[in-house]
């Protein structure tokens, strides 16, 4: 049965809650029915969800198979491999006074009804994954795709329906309003992806009913490269992981640190990385996608003035295009360094040295990512332990995500809690302490 799009928010949550109180969706084995048909919706539908991506973004097929529908499938695979061993009760000592009869344990209880609220970069990675890690865990959940990716909602809104459970999940489509009126339900947890201004709205409406979160928002990632490193593998791989999905990704590298020789030397690296990967015509490369929509697209330009243009530039707004681009002689206050730039401008800021760097990064908002190129063990060691971010790359960045036995985060203003594998386990579940004593 696919319940009405119409229904209430009340409503919806209300008849989740009565399946989650029936136990229905406690069992294992639902909970690996459910990864395997939404397996299966994403195996079969693939090129339909392509589809969708490439109408919101401007995606190419081999990006949205490799960094959407393929990426949610291992992370469904790891899980199901798993997800046994997870939800393993684990056995606890218990001291002396309470006798040799005496046992404690902790095991993983569901939480009940979850909200998980998905952006547009990555719409149908960023609201299945989350979703997957909700209902190993047990529970039953509602998901709010973006507005601002119609294409890939809409699909989502046809899809999970004809494979999950739609007593135990349901998809509401809507923007500001919609998310407003969910936001007012009493749920369990709410997992929220987007930025720190409507994350402090999230946090607030999940105040009024005591209501765990986990946010996982953005910021400023740094990349610090080191002089005398390889500056052309550098430059290949800071190209890769900028200009995927057009830059419009929470991890990605947003400026770079380095000294000024170093710096000089890598503005033509990073022109013919970007060359290599898009041809010299970026426009016309079927690899390389589209800013969202207008608003961002006039946002992004007007960053453009901040600092002198090594490559890129251009832009076409009626295609929504805007070119690779990198900046040089970017000053610290220049407009692009006040914001995640979220999207395709990547500004090189240089410092004196690793102490200076180490300064410049400790002064703002701890970020989502740090990446660091060096051949130095000791400048990694100190980048390590001086500063602080959700993830920290060394020589490759975004690849950490990809890993699902580690935790996906920020700390401070880039987030709270994380999730993949087992950690969505942990996000998902109240980790109960039982202590058990015979009366005999």
């Amino acid at each position: 049965m696919i319940h009405p799009t119409t229904e209430q928010p009340a409503d919806i949550v209300a008849r989740l809650r009565a399946t989650f109180r029936s136990g229905r969706t406690k069992p294992v084995e639902w909970r690996t029915t459910q990864l395997r048909r939404l397996r299966e919706m994403l195996t079969t539908h693939g090129d339909d969800i392509a589809q969708a991506l490439y109408a919101d973004l401007g995606k190419s097929s081999t990006e949205a198979f490799r960094t959407e529908i393929d990426f949610t499938v291992r992370e469904i695979d790891h899980t199901l491999d798993h997800l046994s061993e997870w939800l393993r009760p684990e056995s606890a000592p218990v001291p002396a006074h309470l006798g040799d009869d005496a046992t404690a344990w902790t095991q993983y209880d569901p939480l009940g009804v979850v909200l998980v609220i998905a952006p547009w970069n990555y719409p149908v990675q960023l609201l299945l994954t989350p979703l997957l890690g909700a209902l190993a865990s047990g529970n039953a959940v509602v998901v709010k795709p973006s507005e601002l990716a119609p294409a890939a909602s809409s699909a989502m809104a046809r899809l999970l329906p004809q494979y999950l459970d739609t007593d135990a999940v349901a998809l509401v489509e809507g923007a500001v309003p919609e998310t407003t009126a969910l936001l007012a339900e009493h749920f369990d947890h709410i997992f929220y992806t987007g930025n720190g201004v409507v994350g402090r709205i999230v946090m607030r409406a999940a105040a009024e009913h005591l209501t765990p979160v986990t946010l996982e928002l953005g910021g400023k990632s740094p990349v610090f490269v080191d002089r005398d490193t390889d500056l052309s593998a550098v430059a290949a791989r800071l190209a890769r992981g900028k200009f995927l999905n057009a830059g419009q990704t929470c991890v990605a590298p947003d400026y770079v640190l380095t000294d000024p020789t170093t710096a000089r030397a890598l503005e033509s690296e990073l022109a013919r990385a970007v060359e290599d990967l898009f041809g010299t015509e970026p426009q016309h490369s079927p690899e390389y996608g589209r800013i969202v929509n207008e608003r961002h697209f006039d946002r992004l330009s007007a960053l453009l003035a901040s600092g002198r243009t090594v490559t890129g530039g251009a832009g076409d707004r009626a295609e929504k295009y805007l070119a690779p681009t990198v900046l040089a002689d970017v000053a610290p206050g220049s407009p692009v360094m006040q914001e995640e730039i979220f999207g395709p401008i990547l500004p090189i800021v240089t410092v004196p040295g690793l102490d200076d760097a180490i300064d410049f990064i400790n002064d703002r908002d701890k970020p989502l990512a740090l990446y660091v190129f060096t051949d130095s063990a000791t400048t990694r060691e100190r980048l390590a332990a001086e500063t602080s971010s959700g993830g920290l790359g060394l020589g490759l960045p975004l690849a950490h995500l990809t890993v699902s036995d580690l935790p996906f985060g920020g700390v401070g203003e880039s987030g709270m809690g994380s999730y993949h594998g087992r950690y969505s386990i942990e996000t998902f579940s109240h980790r109960k302490a039982v202590l058990s004593k015979p009366l005999a």
